[in-house]
C-alpha cells in the first residue's frame, strides 16, 4: 500500500524506491472543513477571527486594527468564515457594498485556496468587489493582483499609523468568472 491508500486503511506505508528516498510521508487532511456566515449583527466568532488576525499581527505586521475598531466592523459586515475542526481558519468580513474590510488565513493553512474561495463567494454576490492593502504588504498585493484585483490609486497616510495604502478593485468579466470556478471546486 501507498500513499491515500496506506492513510486510509491506518497501515504505515513503506517506501519501496530503485532509488534512495531523502524522505517519506504521510500526510493527513481533515475532512471537517466548513464555511459558516455571520451575518450583519452576528458575532458568533468575533473572537476567533480576533485572535487570527492578532497572531498574523504580531507576526508579520500587518493587520493593525484596534479591538474596539475591529468588533464594530466586524458586527456590522457579513463575515465570511472557513472553520476546520471547530476553530477558525480563515475569514473575509465585508461591508454591503463589497468592500472587504478584513481578510485573513491562518499561516499554517495557507496555500489551500481558501482566501481564492471566499473572495470568490464575496464577488459571486456583490457587483464590484473592494480593499484597500498597506503598500509596505507585498503579500497581500501580490495575492490580489494575482485573482484579478487592480489597483487605483495609492492613498498617503490612509492608515492610523501613518501608512499609505492602495485601493484595488476586482476586475470585470472574465476575472471575475475565475473567481467564481474556485467556489465550485
Amino acid at each position: 500500500m501507498l500513499g491515500a491508500e496506506a492513510v486510509g486503511s491506518g497501515v504505515k506505508p513503506v517506501c519501496r524506491w530503485s532509488y534512495i528516498p531523502v524522505a517519506c510521508y504521510v500526510v493527513t487532511v481533515s475532512v471537517n472543513v466548513e464555511k459558516r456566515t455571520d451575518p450583519p449583527g452576528e458575532s458568533d466568532h468575533v473572537l476567533e477571527a480576533w485572535e487570527l488576525k492578532e497572531r498574523i499581527r504580531r507576526s508579520e505586521g500587518v493587520l493593525r486594527q484596534r479591538r474596539g475598531f475591529f468588533t464594530d466592523a466586524y458586527r456590522r459586515s457579513t463575515t465570511h468564515l472557513v472553520v476546520e475542526d471547530d476553530a477558525v481558519i480563515a475569514f473575509a468580513s465585508v461591508r454591503r457594498d463589497g468592500y472587504v474590510l478584513f481578510l485573513a488565513v491562518d499561516p499554517d493553512h495557507r496555500g489551500r485556496g481558501l482566501a481564492e474561495r471566499l473572495i470568490a463567494g464575496v464577488a459571486e454576490e456583490h457587483q464590484s468587489v473592494s480593499c484597500h492593502a498597506r503598500t509596505t504588504n507585498d503579500r497581500a498585493l501580490g495575492f490580489y493582483e494575482h485573482i484579478g484585483f487592480e489597483v487605483k490609486r495609492r492613498i498617503d497616510s490612509y492608515y492610523e499609523d501613518g501608512g499609505d495604502a492602495y485601493y484595488l478593485t476586482l476586475g470585470a468579466g472574465s476575472l471575475r468568472e475565475r473567481l467564481s470556478d474556485f467556489v465550485r471546486r
